[in-house]
C-alpha cells in the first residue's frame, strides 16, 4: 500500500500539469467597431496566442471587426455573422427588416461558421426577421449562437429541428435546467462565458461537475469580450479556466477546453475544398 500513494500522487501531478498546458477553444469572443481602435488586430491576435487560444469563435458589430481578425490570422479565427451593425441593434434587430438585407449581403461576400451571438427571447424567436435568420443559417449550414432563454431555444429547434445551437452563457440558467435541455436536445451545446459559479476557488461546483461528467462533449469555455476593456482579460480567463479544469478528469478537461469546439466546427471548416 505504501507504493500506491506515491503512484497516485504522480498521476495527480501529471493530470494537473496537462491541465495547465491545455490549448483553449474560446467559443465566445467579440471584436466590435470600438475594439479595433483600442486593441488593433495584431495586438488582439497576440493576446489570443499568449493565452494559448488555438481557435476562437468571433463575432462583431459590425462585421468588419470579424474580417480584420480573420485576415490577420485565418488559422485562429472562426468568423460568426452577428445580426448587428452597431450595439444599438441588440434591442431592435428582431423587428428591423434592414437586418435581413445586411445579413444577406455579408453572406454573399464572406464565409462563416455560425450566426450570432444574437440576443433572442421567448416569442420574439417567431418574428419574421429571426425566422429569416434561421433560414439563412440552414441554407449555409451555420451554427446558431444564441443568447436566449429556454423558450426561444425551443422555438428555434421547432423552426429547424436539425439545427446546431450553441447556447451562450449556458442560458444563465440553473444546472438542473441546463441538464434538462441537454437531455432533450442532442444538438445543443453550451458555452460557459460568465458562468463563474462552476469554477469557484479553483474547484468545480458539484452540480456542474455532474453535468460535465454526464455531458462531457457538450460544453466549451468562452471569454465574452463584449467591451474593448475585456480583451486583455482573455489571457487571465484562459489561465483561470485551466485552473478549475484541473478538478475534472483529464479526458473531460480536454473536451471542455478545446476538443468539443473542434468537434462542433470541424478541423478546418473555413478551408476551401
Amino acid at each position: 500500500m505504501k507504493a500506491v500513494a506515491p503512484a497516485l500522487a504522480g498521476l495527480l501531478l501529471c493530470a494537473c500539469a496537462q491541465a495547465a498546458d491545455l490549448p483553449i477553444f474560446d467559443a465566445h469572443v467579440h471584436y466590435s467597431h470600438d475594439a479595433w481602435e483600442v486593441v488593433p488586430p495584431k495586438e488582439a491576435i497576440g493576446l489570443l496566442r499568449k493565452a494559448g487560444v488555438r481557435r476562437a469563435l468571433v463575432s462583431s458589430s459590425d462585421d468588419d471587426g470579424n474580417q480584420k481578425l480573420y485576415a490577420e490570422a485565418p488559422d485562429l479565427i472562426l468568423p460568426s455573422l452577428r445580426p448587428y451593425r452597431t450595439r444599438a441593434d441588440v434591442s431592435t434587430w428582431v423587428r428591423d427588416d434592414n437586418i435581413t438585407r445586411y445579413m444577406e449581403d455579408r453572406l454573399r461576400r464572406h464565409r462563416y461558421v455560425a450566426v450570432g451571438e444574437f440576443h433572442l427571447y421567448g416569442a420574439d424567436a417567431d418574428l419574421p426577421v429571426p425566422r429569416r435568420m434561421v433560414e439563412m443559417a440552414r441554407q449555409h449550414n451555420l451554427v446558431l449562437h444564441a443568447h436566449s432563454d429556454v423558450d426561444a431555444v425551443e422555438r428555434l429547434f421547432r423552426q429547424w429541428p436539425q439545427a446546431r445551437i450553441l447556447w451562450a452563457h449556458s442560458g444563465f440558467d440553473a444546472p438542473a435546467r441546463v441538464r434538462e435541455m441537454l437531455r432533450k436536445h442532442r444538438n445543443l451545446w453550451c458555452d460557459l462565458a460568465f458562468r463563474n459559479d462552476h469554477g469557484a476557488g479553483g474547484k468545480v461546483h458539484p452540480e456542474w461537475k455532474q453535468l460535465f461528467l454526464e455531458f462531457p462533449d457538450r460544453f466549451m469555455v468562452g471569454t465574452d469580450t463584449y467591451t474593448p476593456e475585456r480583451w486583455p482579460y482573455i489571457v487571465e480567463h484562459a489561465r483561470w479556466s485551466r485552473e478549475w479544469m484541473k478538478d475534472l478528469p483529464a479526458e473531460v478537461a480536454e473536451r471542455v477546453a478545446f476538443r468539443n469546439g473542434d468537434a462542433l466546427f470541424g478541423p478546418h471548416p473555413m478551408k476551401k475544398p
